[in-house]
Formats: structure tokens, sequence, C-alpha cells
């Protein structure tokens, strides 16, 4: 194993670097990203919501956490389910950290950034595609959402899967919403749901 290798399996496992100082480790993250080696960059971004941690693949958007979930194991889950090659590359996250900013200043009512779905399985992933469909200030139900994912009879199945988002706010599950109105749940507190809708609804 190389010292990239190194460097990049110690940062995956959100353990701090013993060997080389903190410049060299910053020589090799821009040497690793120029040879292709991070698999996976994340950053942390500001929010009204709290800090959020962001992270994505070369296919786009894989992951973002809201603050209760620790850093170590959002890093932990990533490095198991897609590549132990995460590694802090906020410039990579530029884009998305860009557009959750201008989305939280109500300026953006759509997000550009493409998303790898590889977090996502089956019907869960069918669910996400079709939430990811919902415009800017529209609210679905779940059934609707249910249908959308081609399983209307899976309600249940269908907000089980909402509540395991790994790309809330992007994949707008906050827009799914119970028969006759009411919120359903929401992964990351029913507050952040009412938030989220107020924003979009003025």
């Amino acid at each position: 194993m190389n010292e990239i290798d190194t460097a990049l399996t110690e940062a995956a496992r959100g353990l701090p670097n013993a060997g080389p100082a903190a410049e060299t480790l910053g020589r090799l993250v821009a040497r690793a990203e120029e040879e292709g080696l991070v698999d996976v960059a994340y950053a942390q971004v500001d929010s009204p919501l709290g800090p959020l941690t962001v992270a994505a693949t070369p296919r786009g958007l894989v992951r973002l956490a809201y603050p209760e979930l620790p850093l170590d194991e959002v890093l932990a889950g990533l490095a198991a389910a897609v590549s132990p090659r995460v590694l802090e590359a906020p410039a990579r996250l530029d884009p998305i950290r860009r557009e959750l900013e201008e989305y939280f200043q109500g300026s953006r009512h759509s997000f550009s950034t493409p998303i790898d779905w590889a977090l996502t399985r089956g019907f869960f992933r069918r669910v996400l595609q079709a939430t990811a469909r919902i415009d800017y200030g529209q609210l679905l139900t779940y059934g609707e959402v249910a249908a959308g994912a081609g399983s209307p009879r899976a309600v249940r199945a269908t907000g089980n899967g909402l509540g395991s988002n790994p790309m809330p706010v992007v994949v707008p599950c906050h827009r799914v919403v119970r028969t006759g109105g009411g919120l359903g749940g929401y992964t990351g507190g029913i507050e952040r749901k009412q938030f989220l809708l107020a924003l979009e609804h003025g």
C-alpha cells in the first residue's frame, strides 16, 4: 500500500493521520485527486438546519446527512457501501454547496447536481426517484409517490423508504405528506420538515 492509499484509508476510517504533517497530507489529497484515487469526496456545509455532511462520487451526490448522525458513521457507511477511498475534498463539493446555499436563501427552486443512486436499491430507489421529480412547492401523498414508483398499494413501504432517504433536501422527501394533509414523519425531525415546507411556500 503506497502513502496515498494509506492516507485515503485513514481518512475513510475517520482516524487522525498520525504520519505526515497536515501540509504534507494536503499535498497527498491533491495528488490523490489528480490521479483519480478519491472515489468519494465529502465536506461539511453550514445551513439553517445545522451543519450538513455532503458526499459525492464522480457520478454525483451520494449522501447528505443531518448533524445528528456522527461524521464517522457517515464515512464508515460510505466506505462500506461505495468505496473505502473516502476523503475530505471541499473543492469537489463546491457546486452542491453553492446550490444548497441558494436554496436556503430562497433563490433556487431545483437542484442541477447529478445524483448517484449507489446507496439505494429496487423499490426503495424507485420511490426516491419518484420523489426527486416532485417540483418545488408541490406536495404529493405517500400513496401518490408509491404509485409513481410502480406499486400504488405499497404506501407503508414508501413511508419507510422515505424515512431512510440518504439525500434529504435534494431528494425532497419533505414534500411527501399524508392523505388529508397531515405532515407524516421525516428523517430529520418534523421541525425540519416544517421549516423546509415553510421556506418553499413563502
